[in-house]
């Protein structure tokens, strides 16, 4: 890659200039009058760093610990739907180059590209980050226990649950585009989706009566032998109810910007679901990651890692497996920097008095 990109943002100028109008619609926007998606971006600015100095920075790493288990970095890449409309590689070429820098991978129920062929390529990998598999709800349970099954002998080690999403989001952009996306027939998802409901009374066609509720979590915990996390939590409420539920880990954000537009920025949503957890489970949050300082940022607040979506994407789509590898290099590289300048040797070492008073 000539003159590579010095930062996320120059990955996305060049991801703009070789996506066509509808593809770039649909990876790039948001809810609405896109002020969630705008602020996900600006909280994370705002806060402020307060670094300590003359600190030993002897045996430094970036390693942290999820779900019982040590993984090379806090950096997982976020499930995003159709990839291979980004690029022909699509979820392999994503899935190489996530393992290749140390950071996970969570493939999107909506995956363009086989779960078996993505894990195949992958799970073997001596110094790969965690390998999960993201999930919506199915009101067929026959078919979701038929995925389930497909998904642990493949070898994803856990289930994320996207609870923040019964219903897509009002998107401008993509309404300009008129009622269907064109989605081309290779990108389309390859495992089964959610049926359109046989009752279109209620709340949007009757789409609302197939949203997943606390019964669904609990019913999914029985039904597979793998952890299963909740991906959209942003209510204090709601994170006390997951831990009453004995759920091992939350995913805390609004959905990249993408559904409910006026909802609190990550950053700013992420220290009351903390505060609500209590270290009780794992905590990772989504949404506006695109500086290394984001990412100290995000494990000052209470966070054990983060999720990266859209600089992924967008380094997939000018540069295949080699672009999303120098995004999650930039990051890694970015954090690292932080931490030393900040004097924190570990992920560990990170706490909420390296971020000065708001």
């Amino acid at each position: 890659m000539d003159k590579a990109p010095v930062n996320l943002k120059e990955h996305e100028t060049r991801a703009q200039a070789v996506l066509d109008d509808a593809a770039w619609a649909y990876f790039s926007g948001g809810a609405a009058d896109e002020i969630t998606l705008r602020q996900n971006l600006q909280a994370w600015q705002d806060i402020a760093l307060a670094p300590r100095v003359l600190q030993s920075l002897n045996h430094s790493h970036t390693r942290v610990e999820l779900l019982g288990r040590e993984w090379p970095t806090p950096l997982l890449v976020a499930p995003m739907a159709h990839q291979r409309w980004a690029h022909p590689d699509g979820e392999t070429a994503m899935a190489v180059a996530a393992a290749a820098q140390g950071a996970g991978m969570v493939l999107s129920h909506q995956t363009s590209t086989p779960l078996q062929t993505v894990a195949r390529l992958v799970r073997d990998e001596v110094g790969r980050g965690p390998l999960w598999f993201q999930l919506y709800g199915q009101t067929d349970h026959g078919a979701q226990a038929e995925l389930l099954a497909q998904i642990e002998s493949a070898g994803f080690e856990a289930i994320v649950l996207t609870v923040d999403a019964p219903v897509q989001g009002v998107r401008d952009r993509e309404r300009r585009l008129g009622s269907r996306l064109p989605l081309p027939e290779y990108a389309r998802a390859v495992h089964g989706q959610p049926q359109p409901p046989a009752d279109n009374a209620g709340l949007c066609a009757g789409l609302a009566n197939q949203a997943p509720t606390w019964n669904d979590v609990a019913r999914l915990q029985a039904a597979t032998r793998l952890p299963v996390l909740l991906k959209g939590v942003s209510h204090p409420l709601d994170a006390r109810q997951a831990m009453r539920l004995n759920v091992p880990g939350l995913i805390v954000g609004n959905h990249g910007g993408r559904t409910l537009d006026t909802l609190p920025p990550s950053a700013r949503l992420l220290p009351r679901v903390a505060e609500a957890v209590q270290g009780d489970a794992a905590l990772l949050v989504d949404g506006g990651i695109r500086r290394g300082t984001d990412v100290f940022k995000a494990l000052a607040l209470g966070a054990n890692a983060v999720l990266v979506g859209r600089p992924c994407l967008y380094g997939l789509a000018h540069a295949g497996a080699q672009g999303v590898a120098h995004v999650l290099r930039l990051l890694r590289d970015e954090l690292e920097a932080c931490m030393a300048l900040c004097g924190c040797a570990t992920p560990a070492d990170i706490t909420a008095d390296h971020l000065a008073p708001h």
